[in-house]
């Protein structure tokens, strides 16, 4: 369905408003599935233990059978209100109490009931046992008190501290679990086949050795590839530009009618101007900025000279 309005949103020849009216239902079928993924309704009966002899302890380190619930949505669920029952007739017999935060259950997590009939000792403690000479019913109802939510029969028999509960957290398939898992996932892996098997066949760690240096030299090698190919494709496109640029300036000498010889390089013009600039100072004498003054020797004295005292008749 929301692939559905998507693809609808995404068209072209569909006009504003519809695109709109498309995207506001699309919003309010998004809000609907959040709103019952957070329903009671989410919750299932996980996993049952009846009989605990050597098991995990409650919160008085006492040893009791108990029950998990699991959360199958993808919103917090708050089981307060609700209720547990070992009995068909009587789907009200143990109220959840409200008020208390951990009745909150997060998103895919589980919670434990103990059913030690003592329900004084805690919202945890529910007000009925399980019997291990017989078989157990035990469901969940809404806090209506009417809305089946989930329920179970474990069958007589059980084997001490041994579980009874789904294959799958929240899957339909229920089995005698080999190993208990309260308050976690029903299925989880103590070991990794993988690596068991790389032990039994390598065990002294020389293939484990070999392999890692492989991958270690390889990615060296493939980095010495790539800055290799890198480095020839920079020097091929400065070649390339460099090529342009020449292209660029001979079309631009021809177009100004210039020669293309005389600007292939600028050696020739700086030759040229060092070629006027010696000619120029060669032309004017280098004495002409000096200032010379040389001491005159004479055998008379120039104020006894007999010319000042004479005359120039004018004819």
């Amino acid at each position: 369905m929301v692939i559905f309005l998507y693809n609808l949103l995404n068209m072209k020849n569909i006009n504003y408003i519809s695109k709109l009216g498309i995207l506001i239902l699309l919003l309010c079928f998004v809000a609907m599935q959040y709103a019952v993924a957070q329903q009671v309704t989410a919750m299932r009966i996980n996993e049952v233990l009846v009989i605990n002899e050597t098991n995990f302890t409650d919160d008085y380190s006492n040893r009791h059978a108990w029950i998990e619930l699991y959360n199958t949505s993808a919103g917090t669920v708050n089981l307060a209100g609700c209720f547990l029952t070992n009995d068909r007739n009587n789907p009200t017999k143990y109220s959840i109490p409200k008020g208390d935060i951990l009745t909150k259950i997060p998103p895919r997590q589980h919670t434990l009931f103990w059913a030690d009939g003592d329900p004084d000792k805690g919202t945890f403690h529910v007000s009925f046992k399980l019997d291990p000479t017989k078989e157990n019913y035990v469901a969940l109802y809404d806090a209506d008190g009417k809305t089946l939510v989930d329920e179970i029969v474990i069958p007589a028999g059980q084997i001490p501290d041994r579980s009874y509960g789904r294959k799958t957290d929240g899957k339909p398939e229920w089995i005698q679990l080999g190993k208990v898992t309260p308050s976690t996932n029903n299925i989880t892996l103590d070991k990794n086949d993988k690596i068991g098997k790389f032990k039994e066949h390598d065990p002294e760690g020389a293939g484990m050795t070999l392999t890692a240096m492989g991958v270690v030299f390889s990615a060296l090698l493939l980095l010495f590839c790539c800055f290799k190919c890198i480095g020839k494709v920079a020097i091929k496109a400065s070649k390339r530009n460099a090529e342009k640029a020449h292209a660029a300036t001979v079309s631009g000498g021809h177009a100004n009618g210039h020669s293309t010889d005389a600007l292939e390089s600028g050696d020739i013009v700086a030759a040229i101007s060092m070629a006027l600039y010696e000619a120029t100072e060669d032309v004017h004498d280098l004495e002409n900025t000096v200032l010379t003054i040389n001491k005159v020797t004479r055998r008379y004295s120039p104020w006894s000279s007999k010319i000042y005292g004479l005359r120039t008749t004018l004819k």
